[in-house]
């Protein structure tokens, strides 16, 4: 149980490594507290943040980090790719447009990413649908990545079920992926955020979800991948739980502010970054009210999901 905001991790390190992780329930209250921390961390340490990420939301992607106070590198080069990764903060591994090069960067960077105790987000944009991305993913996955966020199609796949994904777009329901989220949580050791009406956040036996959100949010190209950056930007200064549950409740608050200002999904999209550039940590830390913790199940700890 979290009752006192704790430290911030030196820059580029996690506070808890992938086997931490759900060593605690904190409460949500101290979640939502760690969340407004991490959000100062990222203003005043600005990490770096490695984006081997989708060439179609590249420009969404860096704008968001920059709002949220990290410094995005959108350098997908082969044989510079791992040299960055190890000096990094964080590293964004995203599957949305998997060409030759961003192929051959992934697995080296990971590699270097871990070697260095740099953590890692993986977002295994329409696996399942896919073969060349869904295998990719399956590689990156042995790297035990610290966090893994999708939406529930994505997440099903990735764990070896049956999805009804089509593309980037889920079919699936958030609690359809519950089971997926656990095993996933299990097998890497790390974090599995699952995105929706209500986002899901897996950590060892505690399972967080997130309130927070606007419909605008699927009616622009990006966001979804926006949210992985942001987990990676916050996994460079918080814990994975931490970065996780922050990164969907910032852009989710932000969201929400911004569509009372939008007239459609162009300005939503601008008002998004403005809002989330004006989020201070002081809007976060009164946020619990937006989180609810409980414990997995004992019956979907010890067992395989169906």
């Amino acid at each position: 149980m979290t009752s006192a905001v704790p430290s911030c991790p030196p820059a580029g390190r996690s506070a808890a490594g992938p086997d931490e992780v759900g060593a605690r329930r904190p409460s949500r209250n101290g979640i939502a507290a760690d969340a407004a921390q991490a959000l100062a961390a990222l203003r005043s340490r600005t990490p770096l943040v490695q984006c081997l990420t989708n060439e179609v939301t590249t420009n969404l992607v860096a704008n968001t980090l920059l709002a949220a106070g990290a410094s995005p590198a959108m350098t997908a080069v082969p044989g510079e790719a791992e040299q960055l990764a190890g000096v990094a903060g964080a590293v964004l591994a995203n599957l949305g447009t998997p060409g030759p090069d961003l192929r051959a960067c992934l697995e080296p960077a990971v590699t270097a990413a871990r070697r260095a105790g740099v953590p890692w987000v993986l977002d295994p944009v329409a696996v399942g649908v896919l073969s060349v991305r869904t295998q990719l993913a399956e590689q990156l996955l042995a790297a035990r990545p610290t966090v893994v966020r999708g939406n529930a199609s994505e997440v099903r796949a990735l764990a070896g079920l049956a999805s009804s994904g089509r593309g980037v777009d889920a079919r699936d329901t958030v609690d359809d992926a519950y089971g997926a989220a656990v095993r996933l949580a299990r097998a890497t050791g790390g974090v599995v955020a699952v995105s929706g009406a209500v986002d899901l956040v897996v950590a060892g036996d505690t399972v967080v979800r997130v309130s927070a959100g606007d419909p605008l949010l699927t009616a622009i190209t990006g966001a979804g991948c926006a949210l992985g950056g942001l987990a990676a930007a916050f996994a460079a200064v918080a814990d994975p739980l931490t970065a996780a549950v922050g990164a969907s409740l910032v852009l989710g608050v932000a969201a929400e502010r911004a569509a009372l200002a939008a007239r459609g999904p162009a300005s939503f999209q601008v008002a998004l970054l403005d809002e989330l550039y004006g989020l201070r940590p002081e809007h976060v830390v009164g946020l619990g009210d937006r989180l609810t913790v409980e414990p997995v199940p004992a019956d979907e700890r010890v067992g395989a999901p169906a």
